[in-house]
């Protein structure tokens, strides 16, 4: 590869800032010498943090922030008034193409409105989505949208399908993948308003291999590539697979150390175990891209840790390349996003 792929990263966003951002940016650059990152914060604040490491110098820069948007801050307030914030400066580099992307675990709020007020949406996009990828038993499926947009109108879930299979085709390597819209059955009658509303408007839009309801419990199957619903429900599968995975390994853990035999029993599988369980580690996919901005905006979890700030900086190298912001803005039409905004 020519040109390195450029990433501001949010140093002063999350709940481990500065030190996991950091340590992320710098297991980045060691890994993949086709990045460089700008690490946005206070200058001495993060040089400290910086200095512990070692990398290639001329890959990471640091660019100073004095000011931090706070989780509790309003985001239209936040957005407005700090100028100087860690966050604002990396959306602005964003908007004046100084960087590729931007990847940050801060106020998930002000996330949103930056990226739609500063970067700005790609025309025709009614609505950005957040979608983040989940471990499934074939590999990985797409959740859109998992935190955005918590009042979607039908509109806006099928422009979510569109969006998503441009995603997974390009970026994920899935042929023809296949769309579901989250459901409380499998019959087309079923569902609340927005969903029975939704449902033959995917059903007729012939951009997408849309296959018709998922119900919670196939999602973890690999039923669908691409896993429709409002932001809303989209977290609550999100924050619940989450919990449900994390639980799930620590019982499997605890009973093996229950007694002498299971101890035995785990030396025997811990490596087949542990192979198995890292494939349902969420961070192992990176963070959730905003989809439908004229840049790159990649949010990770509040809590993230080095792993997945890596992980996320990571990915915006193939979004680079497959042009997955011009493949959107090529794809969306009146048709497949009818209704006002």
């Amino acid at each position: 590869m020519g040109e390195k792929v450029k990433v501001a990263v949010d140093a002063m966003g999350g709940d481990y800032a500065p030190a996991e951002p950091v340590k992320g940016a710098v297991d980045a650059v060691n890994q993949n010498e086709d990045i460089y990152i700008f690490l946005i914060g206070p200058h001495k604040t993060v040089k400290q943090e910086l200095d512990k490491f070692s990398y290639p110098k001329d890959r990471i820069e640091i660019v100073d922030a004095t000011e931090v948007i706070e989780t509790g801050e309003a985001p239209v307030k936040a957005i407005r008034l700090k100028k100087d914030s860690s966050l604002v400066k990396s959306m602005n580099m964003v908007r004046h193409q100084e960087a590729d992307a931007l990847v940050s675990a801060g106020s998930s709020g002000a996330i949103l409105v930056g990226g739609q007020v500063i970067i700005g949406r790609i025309k025709g996009v009614k609505r950005p989505p957040l979608a983040p990828l989940i471990p499934t038993e074939n590999g990985v499926s797409l959740l859109i949208d998992c935190g955005a947009n918590v009042d979607a109108r039908p509109e806006h879930l099928c422009q979510f399908a569109s969006m998503g299979s441009i995603y997974m085709e390009n970026v994920i390597g899935v042929k023809n993948p296949k769309v579901a819209i989250v459901n409380i059955g499998a019959e087309e009658e079923k569902g609340n308003a927005l969903v029975k509303e939704t449902f033959p408007m995917l059903k007729a839009n012939r951009n997408i291999n849309f296959i018709g309801s998922i119900e919670a419990r196939d999602i973890p199957k690999g039923t669908a590539d691409v896993i429709v619903c409002e932001a809303f429900v989209g977290n609550v599968i999100l924050k619940l697979y989450e919990g449900v995975g994390s639980t799930l390994i620590k019982k499997v853990k605890e009973g093996m150390m229950t007694t002498l035999r299971g101890k035995a029993g785990g030396l025997l599988v811990k490596p087949a175990l542990k192979e198995t369980l890292k494939t349902f580690d969420a961070s192992r996919y990176g963070g959730a891209p905003l989809l439908g901005l004229k840049g790159l905006v990649v949010k990770t979890h509040g809590s993230s840790k080095a792993m997945e700030f890596k992980n996320s900086i990571l990915q915006c190298i193939q979004f680079k390349n497959e042009h997955i912001n011009e493949k959107i803005e090529e794809h969306i039409t009146d048709g497949a996003a009818g209704g006002k905004d």
